[in-house]
């Protein structure tokens, strides 16, 4: 599969068999959904050591479970669960170029 044509300069992201190539400025590199969870959990969390991803592949859906530290909980759900919604957001759009749905679920 080729890189698809789209504006100079502009970052593109398009779908590989195991993650997203995201091609542009800073070069291309392979980036896994839940590596992206985890990163994006890190960067919110006050305790990064404590954050667990857990991939379980169905048929149709991948289910990511996200593990925090009690006192981050509240970081990864925001106010009125909004940055939850946001990464979902993200999942949901990433699976629309990956062919596949994912679920992220924050465990307790």
């Amino acid at each position: 599969m080729g890189k698809p044509e789209g504006f100079p300069g502009k970052p593109e992201a398009y779908p590989t068999g195991g993650g997203i190539i995201v091609a542009g400025r800073g070069g291309a590199g392979t980036v896994g959904i839940r590596e992206l969870v985890e990163e994006i959990a890190k960067a919110l969390v006050d305790i990064p050591d404590e954050v667990a991803v857990r991939e379980v592949q169905g048929e149709q859906v991948t289910v990511l479970e996200l593990k925090v530290a009690p006192s981050d909980l509240g970081k990864v759900i925001g106010k009125q669960g909004r940055t939850a919604r946001s990464i979902r957001t993200i999942l949901g759009a990433a699976g629309m170029k990956l062919n596949r749905r994912f679920t992220l679920e924050i465990l307790e």
